[in-house]
């Protein structure tokens, strides 16, 4: 069996404004509540392996739980232990990956599909990027990840990623506080997890922080980790530092 928790569960004002009659206020909001609960959204994501019955240190996870936190749909969370998949989660997903959703009886992977899917299906708040804006900071978590592995100080793992942050500073500081400027979006909900890792692996394994230089870097950073959403749906620092123990160790 599963740990299931129910999440996520906002709703905008109008669904908890006061009914004009007073005595089928309180009525009202019940019911409504209960059927948004009653329709809450399953997805199955990485467990916490230090803390029961919490979302683990999947980047890609958060993503989709950010996008369901900031469209206010009310979700309930599957944890499950990847080192160790449980029969009904094979048998829903073979490939044994998370995160994975389901919507209108099917279950979707991979949170490229996801998102898309949960934009076309809850267009409300809008959160698509422009095109042309899409890719921005894309070639940041690569860079991490590299720079990460690296035992060689030399090797230009550290300069490709400073690149990389540079290029990202540059664009907010012309364009910012966010990838499409003033309103947060999809861009942002599949970077902010990463630098999220970014932050935490970097400063854990190799004593390293995003420069002073950086000054457009690290406030986004420090505004997008202190939303309510961000903060509800991320990672224990314990999860992420054991998560990449093994790239580290490799």
């Amino acid at each position: 069996m599963s740990a299931t928790v129910t999440a996520g569960v906002r709703f905008p004002p109008a669904f908890l404004r006061p009914s004009r009659s007073a005595h089928i206020s309180r009525k009202y909001r019940l019911t409504t509540v209960r059927a948004a609960s009653d329709g809450a959204l399953e997805v199955c994501v990485k467990a916490s392996i230090t803390v029961p019955d919490r979302v683990g240190d999947c980047p890609f996870t958060q993503r989709v739980l950010l996008t369901l936190e900031e469209k206010h749909l009310p979700y309930k969370m599957k944890f499950v232990d990847l080192s160790n998949k449980p029969d009904w989660f094979l048998k829903i997903n073979p490939e044994g990956k998370v995160p994975l959703i389901k919507l209108e009886e099917k279950w979707i992977a991979d949170s490229d599909v996801i998102t898309q899917a949960l934009e076309e299906k809850y267009p409300e708040p809008p959160l698509a990027t422009p095109s042309d804006k899409a890719s921005v900071g894309s070639k940041i978590f690569s860079t991490f990840i590299g720079f990460l592995k690296s035992n060689d100080p030399s090797d230009g793992t550290e300069q490709a990623l400073l690149s990389e942050l540079t290029s990202f500073n540059d664009y907010l500081k012309d364009n910012g506080p966010f990838i499409n400027g003033d309103k947060i979006s999809a861009a942002d909900l599949s970077l902010a997890p990463k630098l999220y890792h970014m932050e935490i692996a970097l400063g854990h394994y190799k004593n390293w922080s995003v420069p002073e230089s950086l000054p457009y870097v690290r406030n986004y950073m420090k505004t997008i980790f202190s939303m309510e959403s961000f903060v509800k749906t991320r990672a224990l620092h314990e999860d992420v530092i054991a998560g990449w123990r093994p790239k580290v160790m490799a």
